[in-house]
């Protein structure tokens, strides 16, 4: 049969589902294409979402509209805010999730979107005409005919999975790969590369002696992800328990590494540096006696366990030998084997930054096919992708994010402009302007650009203009009152540090780093009658007021280095430029900038292998 769609959403992981909702969301009448329709943002790695830096990107799709930030709240099982002993540009929330009941979560809210239309079976053709995308051929035959396509499959490109010395295809246990979609691509002349990401084995509960090692709860502070959300208090909060391996442990490890794949050279794809296996720890770093393992709970109603730290494509037997070795899994029996997985991606710098590719107008790509690592970051592009065909379709402007806006705006300009060398995986470092990008204020940053491309609704405006007016009230109030001595040195003695003598501004006091927004303000009798007290979102509103009033100085600073680098993004390199011309710039540096095509001189000058001095012979090239 052939059917009509405006856009075609080609993988049911983290990026697909979003980037269907999004789209379906915006008016767009589309249809999500995936294998197992019992899989949707299927957790294949470990159960939670969130962490150092990867906490505020799910923050930024729930201020745009996205689903990771609400589906998360309804299936965590334990929530932590990471960092606190840090600054607030580090403060990072980290959700632990029941796997399956996220999954059916994110089901059921596709299937009440409006637009959206779900299909279970395998796309084997991306049919493109004279560099245009016309739709999708699937393997029974079945044409989808679109003005659109977005391609998240994930690891399923030629999935390759490795334990030991044996192979098998698949995109993921228990899941066939796609082999031919790949292919098809590389004949439209898209470069292809190989990546290899690992996961650990699952363990029965039941046989794990958690007597033996630390407890690890969460909060406890009923907190939550999405802005739409007030606190959540988890009932029957799940902990997550510490363990370590040891040299009784590695010496098993170091049993099988002459039938590992990964040190055979079998694995021929690069795998991700800051998440490595467990047999690549104990040879990387061999002068480590222990490595710290997190056992996660995959859900509320399933013993399961997912080992945190334990990835590994070594034979069955020594991983099962291994983990016996280490305190409190003595005894322990496993569900299934840790495994290896190698997949095609597409190097992302064949990617504009609305995500469609400069090579097929109205092909998009998003997820792991860009060479990244994580939900998170998979989620973030589909969004993104869905939000930009939508537009497109629609005849709207382009939807891109800058560095000082997002996270997102890293995370994409980063794969568009450098690329990538093995599988990318946000953190704080990557960002230039973390005192800008906090998980507290994605909201403020985003909600209103949300708003004008359609994809937020009154209802959340309305959420971002109460908590504004909120905050705002409490900033006044804290600059303008002040407070005598007698009301407040009691209190300031228990904080321990040092009492007023004469009417102080509640401001000064707190720009002590003792003192706490919240319990200043009860102190106070006329703080009280503040409209922050009624709010049940009174947690959230202190914690940003703290944060502008203690960090103003950072903010206003960093603001202003954005300004100016602003400058040299905002300098636009005309269209079809002639590099080749320009004999001043290095060799390298021309066939950068020929192969990239960047659209700015920020962006031209963020590509390894241009030099200042190449920006500057394009600077004088534009008359500047």
């Amino acid at each position: 049969m052939e059917f009509q769609f405006d856009i075609v959403v080609i993988g049911g992981g983290h990026a697909g589902c979003e980037a269907a909702h999004i789209a379906a969301k915006m008016g767009l009448k589309t249809v999500l294409i995936t294998m197992d329709m019992t899989k949707f943002a299927q957790m294949s790695c470990n159960p939670a979402m969130g962490g150092v830096a990867k906490g505020q990107i799910i923050r930024e799709i729930d201020a745009l509209g996205g689903l990771s930030g609400i589906i998360t709240d309804r299936s965590m099982i334990q929530f932590r805010m990471l960092n606190r002993s840090k600054g607030p540009a580090m403060w990072s929330p980290r959700a632990q999730c029941d796997r399956m009941l996220f999954s059916r979560e994110v089901r059921k809210e596709l299937e009440r979107t409006e637009n959206l239309f779900l299909w279970q079976e395998e796309v084997k053709k991306i049919i493109i005409e004279e560099k245009n995308v016309k739709g999708v051929e699937t393997v029974f035959g079945n044409k989808f005919i679109c003005k659109a396509v977005i391609l998240t499959a994930g690891t399923f490109l030629n999935g390759l999975m490795h334990v030991g010395m044996k192979t098998h295809m698949g995109g993921r246990s228990g899941d066939m790969p796609s082999v031919e979609l790949s292919n098809g691509l590389v004949k439209e002349g898209f470069k292809i590369g190989r990546l290899k990401t690992g996961t650990s084995a699952r363990i029965d509960g039941r046989t794990i002696n958690f007597k033996l090692m630390v407890e690890q709860k969460g909060d406890g502070e009923g907190r939550c992800f999405s802005y739409m959300h007030n606190n959540i208090k988890i009932e029957d909060e799940k902990s997550c328990y510490i363990t370590y391996t040891n040299i009784e442990a590695h010496e098993e490890l170091k049993k099988g590494l002459d039938r590992s794949p990964l040190f055979k050279g079998i694995i021929k794809g690069r795998g991700p540096r800051y998440c490595p296996s467990i047999e690549d720890k104990i040879v990387t770093f061999k002068e480590k006696e222990r490595h710290q393992l997190f056992i996660e709970p995959e859900g509320r109603d399933t013993i399961e366990y997912y080992i945190n730290g334990f990835a590994s494509s070594l034979p069955l037997e020594v991983q099962v030998n291994a983990l016996r070795k280490i305190k409190g899994l003595e005894n322990v029996e496993i569900y299934r084997p840790g495994y290896a997985i190698e997949y095609d991606y597409f190097p992302p710098t064949q990617l504009n930054h609305t995500l469609e590719t400069k090579m097929v107008k109205g092909l998009y790509f998003a997820g792991q096919v860009n060479g990244t690592t994580g939900y998170e970051e998979a989620a973030a592009q589909g969004l993104i992708a869905g939000i930009n065909a939508a537009r497109k379709i629609k005849g709207e402007n382009e939807f891109i994010l800058k560095r000082d806006e997002a996270y997102i705006g890293v995370l994409i300009d980063d794969l568009v402009i450098k690329g990538i060398d093995e599988p990318y995986r946000m953190f704080t470092a990557r960002a230039e302007y973390r005192i800008l990008l906090r998980q507290d204020n994605a909201d403020e940053r985003l909600t209103r650009k949300g708003y004008e491309i359609g994809s937020v609704d009154n209802e959340r405006i309305k959420r971002l203009e109460e908590k504004e007016a909120l905050i705002e009230e409490t900033i006044d109030f804290v600059k303008k009152r002040s407070i005598i001595p007698e009301s407040i040195n009691e209190f300031l003695a228990k904080k321990e540090t040092t009492p007023i003598n004469q009417k102080t501004k509640l401001i000064n006091l707190l720009l002590r780093p003792q003192i706490g927004i919240k319990e200043l303000l009860l102190n106070s009798k006329e703080a009280r009658k503040l409209k922050v007290f009624d709010s049940d979102r009174q947690d959230e509103i202190f914690e940003s007021v703290e944060i502008r009033i203690k960090y103003d100085g950072y903010i206003k600073r960093e603001q202003l280095i954005a300004e100016k680098i602003k400058r040299l993004e905002d300098i636009i390199l005309p269209k079809g430029i002639d590099y080749d011309a320009l004999k001043s710039i290095s060799t390298e540096g021309r066939e950068k900038l020929k192969r990239i095509k960047p659209y700015t001189i920020g962006q031209a000058s963020r590509i390894s292998g241009v030099s200042p001095s190449d920006i500057n012979v394009l600077l004088m090239y534009l008359g500047r």
